[in-house]
């Protein structure tokens, strides 16, 4: 049975309010989707039963596990590949060069769901960074059952099989039963917190590395404009911004720079900086 219009109503302006996502109308089967197996949980007989009981006094935490439902985002380990492949072609020479006195990285990913993009992240620093470097990589999600589920970092084989190159599985993960989890080194290098990106962010160090993918075609034009200001005061100057193959600052944010690598782009703070000759596409 589909939501009524008053359901739905109800759903998208919780979440809305909550997480600055907008389901627009024809989203309603999505949303049944999401919520059935909450209702099940809870042993209820169907979704409405259990949007009845979210919408009393006493359902806040029923409130809170529908925005977590409906913020729950694919993932996989070197999703799309090319932004990983320009972080070793391009990111790290640079970085490396330019950061030679403090040999530090630090990296956000900052909508990280189940922890696959900030560990593929350590992954991919273990592997290219020279000897002698350090680097650190905050997780954020609004989903306190995502982050949960990273910190804990245990993965299925079904899970691992998306996207996990054979030997990286090897090297960087232990068996734990019928679960891989990841190996120690890479484990501390990655930290994790609940952040809400449509909201102001609480004081946080300078990034050389911002990935928020596949986000912002969740959020209005206003809430982009928001998100990507309170990013670009967190990059430093000559740092490195990864959209979603979907996703551009242009016409939203003038204070970036398009840098065109391969197959895919990334973004740089526009004042003062030059990207590398031969890659740079204004945007």
């Amino acid at each position: 049975m589909s939501l009524s219009a008053h359901e739905f109503q109800f759903v998208s302006s919780l979440v809305r309010r909550e997480a600055s996502i907008v389901l627009e109308p024809g989203k309603e089967y999505l949303v049944e989707a999401r919520l059935l197996p909450l209702a099940r949980k809870a042993g209820l007989a169907s979704v409405t039963e259990f949007l009845l009981r979210a919408q009393s006094p006493s359902g806040r935490q029923d409130r809170d596990s529908i925005v977590d439902a409906l913020t729950t985002n694919e993932t996989s380990w070197f999703r799309d590949r090319e932004p990983f492949t320009a972080m070793t072609e391009l990111v790290i020479p640079n970085v490396v060069k330019s950061r030679g006195p403090s040999r530090h990285l630090r990296v956000w990913s900052a909508a990280s769901s189940s922890g696959q993009e900030p560990y593929t992240l350590a992954i991919l620093l273990k592997e290219n960074l020279p000897p002698g470097w350090t680097y650190e990589i905050l997780g954020t999600d609004i989903s306190t059952e995502m982050l949960a589920r990273a910190e804990r970092g245990r993965y299925s084989q079904l899970e691992v099989n998306r996207g996990l190159p054979a030997p990286l599985l090897v090297k960087h993960f232990t068996r734990a039963g019928a679960e891989w989890e990841v190996a120690a080194p890479i484990k501390k290098a990655v930290s994790f917190k609940r952040l809400n990106l449509a909201a102001p962010f609480p004081p946080m160090p300078a990034f050389d590395v911002v990935f928020l993918r596949n986000v912002l075609i969740y959020f209005d034009v206003e809430t982009k404009r928001g998100v990507l200001k309170r990013i670009r005061n967190l990059l430093k100057p000559d740092g490195w911004l990864f959209l979603g193959a979907a996703e551009t600052t242009m016409g939203i944010d003038d204070g970036f720079e398009r840098v065109v690598t391969g197959r895919t782009s990334a973004y740089r703070p526009r004042t003062g900086i030059s990207a590398p000759v031969g890659v740079t596409g204004k945007g």
